[in-house]
């Protein structure tokens, strides 16, 4: 499952939220997003868990969590849609 986690702290690693996942089951990918131009944290990410029971607790576990000083939201990724 791909799981959408937003409110970042600007410094959360990768490595950061695929530790703070882990504690829930195994963590396939853990990625934070950057602006291609200034190489800034855009303050959200994506973690992908293989087990979807594993996702689904940690979804409710984790939502409105603190990690890194900030108050995250977490919720199952919604699928990426074309833009026209």
């Amino acid at each position: 499952m791909n799981i959408f986690v937003a409110k970042l702290n600007f410094r959360t690693t990768p490595e950061t939220l695929q530790a703070y996942f882990e504690e829930y089951g195994e963590v396939s990918s853990a990625k934070v997003i950057f602006d291609k131009e200034t190489q800034r944290s855009k303050g959200f990410g994506f973690v992908e868990m293989p087990d979807d029971q594993a996702a689904l607790t940690a979804i409710d576990q984790l939502n409105e969590t603190e990690l890194d000083g900030r108050t995250i939201v977490v919720k199952k990724a919604k699928p990426k849609t074309e833009s026209m």
